[in-house]
């Protein structure tokens, strides 16, 4: 007769869900200055293994290919932040006409907010063009701060790289200890499962960043069609943000919808604007999102949102960038095992349900 082993109470398991629900993030928190640069270079790791396997391919070694993918990782990040930084820089010079216009709608608001609420924030005088100058000399210069305090500090933007490097250096021998952990079971099956969840991360990535390129050079078309002036800026800057949902587009078409509010003449323009990155959007959702990226990531939507309200509380903009893989992974893991398939029936959508449902079946 086979003898059941210990079993804890609902209540219990239940309280101790709740503990370690709150000792993790107790330890996100705590060890943010470590785990962001953790996270951030086995993210970089998971998007360069390609080229360092390419690299390898050519008779490369692996400690110089490696070194070669961290190399042009490093020269990608420091030409963007330049890009931003320089172009944010010339707004400066493109708002030398907008301040007559700025003076009367600040002063229209004035008149309205005082005569209504008894509240007088002199929008008028902050509408001055020095003011606007000033305000974007100063967000200019802070940009590459605004990116140290992403990462963590200036050791997490340090770290990043060489974690990056140890990890794409390391990457076969990190899945062997891993065979050594679960070494009472098959070694060919851990092995792959290794490799589906590598797969799973690399293929979201890499369809994330192909969608992205594809959205910046319509973006850019649709921009420029417009004549919206740094029309490249506000195409690239969309597209990068579309990889944080919901926040991430409505960022994307605000900030050229203000730009074209400001520099035009017309309400025609950011009115178009909002148009076109709509439409853009239509695509990317309906088309290119669910045939580049496929189903890796089948996450529900409300997980989704939740996700990112907490990856942005505790880690700000780099937790909402790492909150996605990451829970899929998760979902991953959690159908490994028939104990923790209602996590992965949590996490993921209705469409799952019969997956996960079917494996229970199997293990029967």
């Amino acid at each position: 007769m086979k003898e059941k082993g210990f079993i804890l109470p609902p209540y219990l398991k239940a309280l101790s869900v709740l503990i370690f629900i709150i000792v993790l993030v107790f330890f996100l928190i705590v060890g943010k200055s470590l785990l962001v640069p953790l996270f951030m270079g086995g993210f970089f790791a998971v998007l360069f293994t390609p080229l360092s396997n390419w690299f390898e391919k050519k008779k490369i070694p692996r400690t110089v290919s490696c070194i070669l993918s961290l190399l042009v990782n490093i020269a990608m990040v420091v030409g963007f932040l330049s890009f931003i930084i320089t172009t944010v820089s010339n707004f400066t010079n493109d708002f030398d006409n907008v301040s007559e216009k700025l003076s009367n709608y600040a002063k229209e608001i004035d008149d309205w907010t005082y005569s209504n609420f008894g509240i007088d924030e002199n929008l008028e005088e902050k509408a001055s063009d020095d003011y606007i100058k000033t305000l974007l000399q100063q967000h200019g210069a802070n940009i590459t701060g605004f990116a140290l305090r992403t990462v963590g500090s200036l050791s997490g933007a340090v770290l990043i790289p060489v974690f990056m490097f140890f990890f794409l250096l390391y990457r076969d021998h990190l899945t062997e200890v891993m065979i050594r952990i679960y070494r009472d079971k098959d070694p060919q099956l851990v092995k792959m499962r290794i490799t589906s969840l590598r797969k799973l991360l690399q293929n979201y990535i890499i369809g994330v960043v192909k969608v992205m390129g594809i959205l910046a050079v319509l973006n850019v078309t649709a921009f420029s069609a417009l004549g919206i002036k740094h029309a490249i800026f506000f195409g690239i800057i969309a597209a990068f943000l579309n990889i944080i949902p919901y926040v991430g587009p409505f960022i994307g078409a605000l900030m050229p919808m203000i730009y074209s509010f400001l520099t035009k003449d017309s309400l025609f323009y950011p009115l178009a604007v909002l148009a076109s990155y709509q439409i853009i959007q239509l695509i990317e959702g309906n088309f290119l999102t669910p045939k580049i990226v496929g189903g890796n990531v089948n996450l529900n939507p409300f997980i989704t949102f939740l996700g990112l309200l907490i990856g942005g509380s505790i880690w700000g903009i780099a937790g909402m960038v790492l909150i996605i893989p990451t829970l899929a992974i998760l979902r991953e893991i959690f159908e490994l095992s028939d104990q923790t398939s209602p996590f992965a029936l949590l996490l993921g959508e209705e469409e799952d349900h019969a997956k996960i449902e079917r494996k229970e079946e199997d293990s029967d």
